[in-house]
């Protein structure tokens, strides 16, 4: 699934990315780079930066992460694939491990419930669980859903009424795929802003840059909170099972190796699905549209020829991702680029910097929607493969022309948006955008 400073009794970095420890002291020569991920204009232009690690450091160690970071198409698609095991998944476990009991008292049910997702779990657990999951969660179960996408899309913007001035995440970004995600595992509408408090709160251990004891409480609060109201509904699905999702889950038969969900793995997997169902959506359609502003004339091809819109969800989703990284921990050590990875330490795969580099694509800094090439990162590749990457680019390839048909003209309104402080997530606040009826 993000870090530099934590509140005093935690260790540093954010707890769901943090090893159980950081051997040694900084490897290497003196950091040439200072690279300052929580600065602002960082945040809201990190690409000049990433270019000079590419060049210069591309496995740059980094002493306020306290870890690796991996800038180059290449390397961060080999340790995608990760074909010789070097790396693990497995990070929240040994993070946990390292807690005092006086903090571990504080994070029962995240130890409880986050560690049954499937992202912070290596082979064999994480095969199992993603072959039960994908019995359900699949493009065919998305595929089924692009009635309902477009019916939700439409519905949020006739309640734009006549209005000149719009918050794209507020308004549309941000609710569409919640309740996308909401009516696929049949979760009441009418809890839209409960579900969304919940997911905010949990994002805050999952990738927040800093974390602080009332964030930490708020994330363990909102975990035992949607742990149970899912257990409320899994109990309402046993008795009496409907089309939805959940339900198919509740009933999922054992597997062809005669394996199946525990209650925890279950309510785990739910939290899951209903957190990365529209964490990671809102902020592609929120990113798409930015981009959109900023280059007006790739805009006004896609108005006109929305067939265009398979290529350029894909080069949306290249040229400024709703993921900034992923994280692994070395599992077996090994040198790369010069650099010694130590066994224990953390690897941050900047999935935004593999997509601007010149190696992989063309004019990597230029927004075009006709763009071919290898495929981009953002999903991730290998065993690891965002499990609803299917339905983030369908929702997107609904939203982003809904939005494009319903309004002739979109342009920035008011001040720069701010960033998102995360390294995990990469997105923003609030997008305000003046608007005029197609």
């Amino acid at each position: 699934m993000s870090h530099p400073e934590a509140h005093r009794s935690m260790p540093a970095g954010n707890p769901a990315d943090r090893a159980a420890a950081v051997p040694g002291q900084r490897p290497g020569p003196p950091a040439l780079i200072d690279w300052q991920p929580e600065d602002p204009s960082t945040l809201a232009n990190p690409y000049a930066l990433f270019a000079r690690m590419r060049e210069e450091d591309p496995c740059h160690w980094s002493p306020r992460l306290k870890s690796w970071v991996l800038t180059r198409y290449e390397d961060v698609r080999n340790v995608c694939f990760d074909r010789e095991a070097l790396h693990s998944s497995d990070r929240l476990r040994p993070y946990f491990a390292t807690l005092p009991p006086s903090e571990a008292g504080r994070v029962t049910r995240i130890v409880r419930y986050l560690s049954q997702w499937m992202v912070f779990k290596d082979p064999p657990d994480h095969t199992r669980l993603r072959r039960l999951l994908s019995q359900v969660f699949n493009p065919r179960s998305f595929q089924a859903m692009r009635p309902r996408i477009g019916s939700i899309a439409a519905k949020l913007l006739h309640a734009l009424d006549d209005r000149e001035q719009i918050d794209v995440i507020a308004d549309f970004a941000g609710p569409l795929p919640c309740l996308v995600i909401m009516a696929m595992l049949g979760v009441p509408a009418h809890d839209l802003h409960r579900i969304k408090r919940m997911s905010d709160d949990v994002a805050l251990f999952i990738g927040s840059s800093r974390t602080s004891p009332a964030k930490y409480d708020a994330a363990e609060a909102a975990t035992g909170e949607m742990a149970e109201y899912f257990l409320a509904l899994i109990a309402q699905r046993r008795s009496a099972p409907g089309e939805d999702l959940l339900s198919a889950l509740v009933h999922l038969p054992p597997d062809g190796e005669g394996q199946s969900l525990s209650e925890d793995e279950l309510v785990g997997s739910c939290i899951m699905l209903l957190f990365a169902g529209h964490e990671t959506t809102t902020n592609h359609i929120a990113n798409g549209v930015a981009a959109l502003m900023e280059h007006p004339s790739e805009m006004d091809r896609l108005r006109k020829d929305p067939s265009l819109i398979g290529g350029a969800v894909e080069e949306l989703l290249r040229y400024e991702g709703p993921s900034g990284a992923q994280v692994r921990i070395v599992r077996e050590a090994h040198s790369l680029h010069g650099r010694s990875l130590e066994e224990g330490q953390r690897v941050f795969l900047m999935l935004n910097a593999a997509n601007r580099d010149p190696r992989a694509f063309e004019e990597p800094d230029r927004l075009d929607l006709s763009r071919r090439g290898p495929q981009h990162l953002t999903f991730g590749l290998g065993p690891h493969m965002c499990l609803g990457l299917a339905l983030a680019r369908t929702e997107g390839q609904i939203a982003i022309p809904a939005l494009l048909a319903r309004y002739k003209a979109l342009e920035p309104a008011g001040d720069t948006p701010v960033w998102i402080n995360s390294l995990v997530f990469r997105g923003m606040h609030n997008l305000p955008v003046c608007v005029r009826r197609a």
